[in-house]
């Protein structure tokens, strides 16, 4: 009988609950392994980078990065297929994943590590689960090492005093954008998930699970909540929808979200990676953002404008991300 495929990870990752939603989804075989304190060497041994998550294979090779994995299983397992037939909604696909890992991924680090009562929830969670079998005096240390070195590590993901109100009143808007899109469908592109869905859920159901953003999740969101339910153990339960469909709800999202802040957020930080400085800023929607610049999302972004210019020219997914304020950042 052949192994299973291995995956390193933790469930207060949401880069690695989302490859594992994803292989439930395709029905890979797999394990889950918690990289918890005594399988740290095990996991040393196949990680090139101290990340998570790190899947391994049955013939013992090792991928990391949760894009690239889902990418080669994709070729792998084409069925049930994760990538729309339509060209254009493919692409909106890819894009809105990596809106997803790159800008909602702050919301849930600053939600997470900004007000006392979720440090203290997330590091007494991640200190359980990393010492399952640990003594209370080894948890508290564990749990006083995590604290520090998260909530110092707020700026890496632009997580500020200045940033704390875009980042929630981003985070609110996409809630009611998504509550809005998700009581006609079960996800983002109709009734079976994309590719999307893996990177966009795997970052609400993080949230899901910190006091403060859950609270703000039962105030008014109960579509979101099914979806964040529903991703755990996802299923197809139906097709793909036509893109004219879905843009009376999708346009609003693009526009505001992902035209509005993400891409020309991207922009800066991939022109910010060769200035001696830092750390940048840029105008969102009439305010300053500034953090840090962060070298992998230059590489990703590059990726995604890549596969744009790549793609033959398709009227309705222009005149798309030109309404939307998204067209002109890829293309840059």
């Amino acid at each position: 009988m052949t192994k299973p495929y291995r995956i390193f990870g933790a469930e207060m990752s949401p880069y690695s609950v989302k490859v594992r939603s994803y292989m439930r989804y395709k029905g890979i075989p797999h394990e889950w392994i918690p990289r918890t304190v005594d399988r740290m060497e095990e996991f040393k041994k196949y990680a090139r980078l101290p990340l998570i998550p790190c899947v391994v294979a049955p013939d013992d090779t090792a991928m990391q990065d949760s894009t690239p994995i889902i990418e080669d299983f994709e070729a792998k397992f084409p069925n049930p297929s994760i990538i729309p037939g339509d060209p254009a909604t493919a692409f909106l696909s890819a894009l809105i994943e990596e809106y997803a890992d790159e800008w909602a991924n702050k919301y849930m680090f600053h939600y997470r590590w900004t007000r006392e009562v979720d440090q203290l929830a997330s590091a007494e969670a991640l200190a359980s689960q990393a010492m399952p079998d640990g003594d209370d005096e080894a948890r508290a240390g564990l749990k006083a090492m995590i604290l520090e070195r998260m909530a110092n590590r707020l700026w890496f993901v632009g997580s500020s005093k200045q940033t704390a109100p875009q980042l929630e009143a981003s985070c609110k808007r996409l809630l009611g954008l998504l509550e809005d899109h998700f009581r006609n469908r079960e996800y983002l592109f109709g009734g079976r998930p994309a590719l999307a869905d893996f990177g966009l859920w795997a970052q609400l159901f993080e949230l899901y699970t910190d006091p403060t953003p859950r609270s703000i999740m039962r105030s008014g969101y109960p579509a979101v909540i099914e979806y964040v339910e529903r991703g755990l153990f996802p299923e197809a339960i139906g097709e793909f929808e036509p893109l004219e469909s879905l843009l009376p709800t999708l346009e609003h999202f693009l526009r505001e979200e992902v035209g509005g802040l993400f891409l020309p957020w991207s922009d800066a930080n991939a022109k910010a990676q060769d200035a001696p400085d830092e750390e940048f800023s840029v105008q969102l929607q009439g305010q300053t953002f500034a953090q840090k610049p962060q070298k992998y999302h230059a590489r990703s972004l590059k990726v995604l404008r890549a596969r744009y210019g790549q793609m033959t020219r398709n009227g309705v997914l222009d005149d798309l991300l030109q309404r939307t304020d998204c067209l002109q950042w890829l293309r840059a």
